[in-house]
């Protein structure tokens, strides 16, 4: 009778459950999504199916199946299954872990497979403790993080473990996902009758930014507060689909037309020192909720290509930019996005880096490779003294202004010129150096 009462409570507590949490895929085949690491043939998934596991970090986005990629290799291994949250747990409840995991080896010749979700929350003395059992292997480790594992994870961990990088669920990806929920009747809401427009499908996919959970929770919302009409169906249009993803439809298409006219309208603005029409574009993508990588993809390319060496600091400004982009995600990486759009666009502008390697790859290509001088070989190569490798090469620092006119090119490309400095920002104090420097040579 106990044994009655328990399964009514457990299955009135899954039906209760959130429809994401209802439908976390139950094997491998359910999975959608993350094809790079776990599709047909790849190592992780052989690795589950053969219950052959070593320690794992898995590394991303919320909502992209971290979490279910452990609850389905406790469904696919003969280990002791154990878990735990690094927000509750302390070194003590480690420690209970690896003293039941050795008694399970000892008595059992079982492993302990430990899934720690938001494992960067673990301080050193937490991963220290952790870090014997593992090393052992006793404790096959499986770590889930939104934050860069090699920042947030102690090196000799680490070391010990395989990182898996999760990537945000593409809007197909999310679009199946709902798909399935829609259709399951015992999991998801296939006891509803339910029309979605295609309209509504799209916004709610492409709103949810790669996060599952935050589509299925739309998904559900729409559904359960939308009353049938006169035939029994729930109509979910995408004025529905608005209200429950909290966000209004814009026009744009990231597969289409518009979205490559946005784009391209962004980097012309940038290049074209045009800050405010710049700014306009980002915030036009970001209220689109295109992904913080797309645009800074972008900017970095427009600070090489366009400022280049009139202001190197503006690569750096977009590396430090997308970095920070990449750790807080929208809608604080705004600010630091917003940062870098503004400074490339204002910055100097200069492609002479972009034509000097242009240049070059165009020689290298249509010609034969020419032989490295022999003032410039490497002399420390076997044999390479007696054949006089680097024995008239000039050493620059030993010289006044540590410089010294030496050719660096093959002869047959001494008088090639293939970078040519602008007279724009930093780059013009380096055309003047350069001139100075190589000045006696040309006039002789």
């Amino acid at each position: 009778m106990d044994d009655l009462f328990a399964n009514v409570r457990e299955n009135a507590r899954k039906k209760a459950a959130p429809l994401a949490a209802r439908m976390r895929p139950a094997t491998l085949d359910e999975y959608v999504g993350q094809d790079h690491i776990i599709g047909p043939g790849k190592l992780l998934r052989r690795a589950i199916e053969a219950d052959r596991l070593t320690s794992v970090i898995f590394y991303g986005p919320p909502g992209t199946g971290k979490t279910t990629l452990a609850q389905l290799i406790s469904k696919n291994t003969q280990s002791d299954f154990k878990q735990l949250s690094a927000v509750t747990a302390g070194v003590a409840d480690i420690r209970e872990i690896i003293k039941n995991a050795k008694e399970n080896v000892e008595l059992y010749g079982r492993k302990t497979v430990l899934f720690i979700d938001e494992i960067h929350r673990f301080n050193k003395g937490q991963q220290d403790a952790l870090l014997p059992a593992v090393e052992e292997g006793l404790v096959v480790l499986v770590g889930a993080t939104t934050e860069n594992p090699y920042f947030e994870v102690n090196a000799a961990l680490l070391s010990r473990s395989r990182v898996f990088k999760l990537e945000s669920l593409t809007v197909e990806d999310i679009k199946q996902i709902m798909s399935n929920a829609l259709n399951n009747v015992e999991k998801g809401l296939g006891d509803y009758r339910v029309q979605l427009t295609e309209q509504a499908l799209d916004h709610i996919a492409e709103m949810s930014a790669g996060d599952a959970r935050i589509a299925l929770n739309a998904l559900e919302l729409a559904v359960m507060t939308t009353a049938p009409d006169a035939s029994g169906v729930r109509q979910i249009d995408l004025a529905v689909a608005e209200e429950s993803i909290q966000r209004s439809a814009v026009v744009y298409d990231k597969d289409g037309d518009y979205h490559y006219d946005i784009i391209s309208a962004f980097i012309k603005s940038m290049r074209g020192c045009a800050p405010d029409a710049a700014i306009y574009w980002l915030a036009r993508m970001i209220d689109a909720g295109e992904s913080p990588e797309f645009v800074m993809r972008r900017v970095l390319i427009c600070a090489a290509e366009d400022v280049g060496l009139a202001d190197p600091q503006a690569l750096q400004v977009a590396v430090a930019a997308m970095q920070a982009a990449h750790f807080v995600g929208w809608p604080e990486a705004q600010i630091p996005v917003a940062m870098a759009v503004l400074y490339v666009a204002n910055a100097p502008k200069s492609n002479s880096a972009n034509a000097a390697i242009e240049s070059a790859l165009q020689e290298v290509r249509g010609h034969k490779p020419v032989p490295v001088p022999i003032h410039l070989r490497n002399p420390v190569t076997k044999g390479a003294k007696e054949m006089g490798y680097g024995r008239d090469y000039h050493y620059g620092h030993a010289f006044a202004g540590h410089f010294v006119q030496q050719d660096y090119l093959p002869p047959e490309y001494r008088d090639r010129k293939f970078y040519e400095p602008s007279e724009e920002g930093l780059e013009k104090a380096m055309k003047e150096r350069l001139t100075a420097w190589w000045q006696t040579e040309q006039e002789e």
